[in-house]
């Protein structure tokens, strides 16, 4: 259970968010994506009170929001190019407008041979940057991700890890949830340490 929980995510900025199994990771990251709400407190989000908001105008500020859950969330009856252009569709915009850059995206985690695919014959790696090329695609003002790097050998971690930092020195503020401190090493960013449920900032 989380308690007395209070921090800012800035514009633009990198953070990694750690702490024991049970911490209370998940629960912060899904009440950063307004998945869920806090029992009191508060939480704003792109300036605007994110608490009793109606569904339209909750959807408008998620849309901003890129996530990568640990069970990657990917809908089996799309195809691994579908799914990764899922948030483009939603959105309104033509496929024409944007398979290039699906299919750029796809090269970069390495699933460019992989776009006809449908996800249950994808391998776990597979499926975890497939949801990773689903929350990046849109370019979103936040990117949380659960984990991003725990089903990839430590080659893709590094890269997957390069393609974060690209997107936040382009704009987007992120918080990346990780055991892996080898992996938080290699950056120079915020911790967000959770502890028995309360959060420990570490600049």
């Amino acid at each position: 259970m989380l308690r007395d929980v209070t921090f800012e995510l800035k514009p633009n900025s990198f953070q990694f968010l750690t702490g024991p199994s049970g911490a209370g990771k998940t629960s912060l990251l899904k009440l950063m994506f307004l998945s869920m709400q806090p029992t009191r407190g508060l939480i704003k989000a792109f300036g605007k009170n994110a608490i009793g908001l109606e569904r339209d105008d909750l959807a408008r500020i998620r849309r901003k929001i890129g996530i990568v859950f640990q069970d990657f969330r990917l809908l089996d009856h799309l195809t691994t190019f579908e799914n990764v252009a899922l948030p483009l569709r939603v959105m309104g915009k033509d496929e024409q407008n944007y398979r290039a850059d699906v299919k750029e995206l796809l090269d970069w985690v390495g699933l460019g041979d992989r776009l006809n695919v449908y996800p249950p014959v994808l391998s776990g790696g597979e499926k975890q940057r497939t949801a990773i090329a689903r929350a990046l695609i849109s370019q979103p003002d936040l990117l949380l991700a659960d984990e991003p790097t725990g089903n990839v050998d430590p080659t893709l971690a590094q890269r997957l890890l390069r393609l974060f930092v690209e997107l936040q020195r382009t704009g987007t503020a992120v918080v990346i949830a990780t055991h892996d401190l080898p992996l938080m090493d290699q950056v120079d960013a915020r911790r967000l340490v959770l502890n028995e449920g309360r959060l420990h900032i570490y600049d």
